[in-house]
């Protein structure tokens, strides 16, 4: 089996690692293949969402141990240089909206990645764990960029320092994620979200996804530039002039991502 399926279904990616034994703990080669993937998602014009998940009972356990130690040890330098800050940078940067829906478990590594993406769901029996303290290390995958400005610097220190498991709904409440589903609906609901974005309008979604990676960096009089520049790009494409003529006809808008 691929340690990683894929397929393409009107217009939406769907991604799903694939150890389920090894509960989507990522090795070199699922790494290497996401990251393939995610490059062959940015290029393909038919892709307008991903969606990205696990299979079986966790979402990911981060990194898979046994390629830390033994004779063939892969030096830590290089799992981040290769594996994950590759895969965080082109998550951030694609310009396709990318729902994660954590179906279990989000580790390490795993939890980390999974909150780099745009939009994040969970089932109810899922949970969020900044491990690494738990084995001497710190978090990496951006989490230490990501999740304080998600939740706020003294509750990310906490989680990062304890390695403190937090359930799926104490993560919505406390802005970790966008919304919790319930075991029986998590799957229906969170590949509607994906299937929704699907058939917004693409360009306005890329435009807003890159002026919300900007404004972490931006000033606010930058930030109020980029706004003006991509708003006048937006206004240009055809599915704005497609939104204003079905609001004026008093229909539902058919936008084609162009």
């Amino acid at each position: 089996m691929p340690s990683i399926q894929f397929e393409i279904n009107n217009g939406v990616a769907s991604i799903t690692l694939n150890r389920p034994d090894k509960f989507n703990s990522f090795n070199r080669e699922m790494a290497l293949l996401l990251q393939q993937i995610l490059d062959d998602c940015a290029t393909n014009i038919s892709i307008r969402s991903i969606y990205l998940t696990g299979a079986g009972k966790a979402f990911c356990a981060g990194q898979d141990i046994g390629e830390l130690t033994g004779d063939n040890a892969i030096e830590m330098a290089r799992i981040l240089a290769e594996h994950y800050n590759p895969i965080v940078k082109k998550i951030r940067e694609i310009a396709i909206p990318v729902v994660c829906a954590v179906n279990g478990v989000a580790a390490g590594a795993g939890a980390n990645i999974a909150l780099c993406c745009d939009i994040v769901v969970a089932a109810e029996n899922a949970s969020f764990i900044q491990a690494f303290s738990k084995i001497g290390l710190i978090p990496d995958s951006g989490g230490t960029y990501t999740l304080p400005r998600l939740i706020g610097w003294q509750k990310a220190s906490a989680l990062m320092l304890t390695g403190e498991k937090v359930p799926a709904a104490e993560a919505e409440k406390m802005g970790m994620i966008y919304k919790v589903f319930s075991a029986e609906t998590f799957e229906e609901e969170s590949k509607k979200l994906a299937s929704t974005l699907a058939q917004m309008p693409t360009k306005a979604l890329a435009y807003t996804k890159y002026a919300l990676r900007k404004s972490f960096t931006n000033s606010w009089e930058e930030q109020l530039l980029l706004e003006d520049e991509f708003q006048q790009k937006a206004a240009a494409t055809n599915d704005y002039k497609e939104g204003i003529n079905s609001f004026l006809e008093k229909r539902e808008a058919k936008f084609r991502g162009d």
